[in-house]
């Protein structure tokens, strides 16, 4: 298992298209192995690589409490898809037993040049891959406790309020409205948005532009999709 080389094109390609289905590199919420992974790069990956610098960006905004994250840390080679090796760190020669196998005239340049041939074959082979390979769009299904002033504000204006949000990447689902007490009522809508084109600072921001209905928006609950 591996990713190649983090620090290469080639192996942040192969991490690119690994998180292409996933939001983390193990299971469904942020673990050691993140932070293991994100240590290993050397900064962020290039815009291109959209599914691999949107989940750098995200792990990213953990960076303060990255230690208190589950799971425990293991070496950058139990990660990754099968079949690719970890050569990311660098990796000390193994001993050769038999001195006659050892070719006292080889030559250095023979060496990177041959790494060089492995590099550019990697490189090529997923760009091939990609090529053929639709894009898949990253999604989120968000539900917001959107919360009034009082009992006499006007909640089916509210909604109507927030449906007329309109942005690329963004789609209204079901609402309902949940008591909170003393007669209080908050709505609670739920949308699906395209990672990439709305961010959730973005909703709550005109959500609450409405000040005349809207009091404070929660999100409830965030899932990927």
């Amino acid at each position: 298992m591996g990713f190649g080389d983090l620090k290469s094109p080639a192996g942040l390609g192969v991490l690119d298209e690994f998180l292409a289905d996933k939001s983390y590199i193990e299971g469904y919420v942020p673990s050691q192995a993140d932070v293991a992974v994100f240590e290993a790069l050397s900064g962020p990956p290039p815009a291109d690589l959209c599914h691999a610098l949107r989940w750098y960006n995200h792990i990213k905004s953990y960076e303060k409490e990255k230690n208190s994250l589950p799971g425990v840390k293991k070496p950058l080679a139990n990660y990754g898809p099968a079949g690719v090796e970890d050569t990311t760190a660098t990796k000390p020669v193994s001993k050769v037993e038999d001195d006659d196998d050892i070719d006292l005239f080889g030559s250095d340049d023979e060496e990177s040049e041959e790494a060089k041939r492995i590099r550019e074959e990697r490189l090529a082979q997923y760009e091939s891959k990609k090529s053929k390979k639709p894009a898949l769009i990253a999604k989120s299904s968000i539900l917001l406790d959107v919360k009034p002033w009082d009992d006499e504000t006007d909640m089916a204006k509210m909604e109507e309020c927030v449906r007329s949000i309109q942005m690329d990447g963004l789609v209204w689902g079901m609402s309902k409205l949940v008591p909170v007490g003393y007669g209080i009522k908050k709505l609670q809508i739920q949308c699906v948005v395209e990672d990439d084109k709305v961010g959730v600072d973005i909703l709550e921001e005109q959500i609450t532009a409405f000040e005349d209905y809207v009091q404070s928006v929660d999100v409830a609950a965030f899932n990927k999709i």
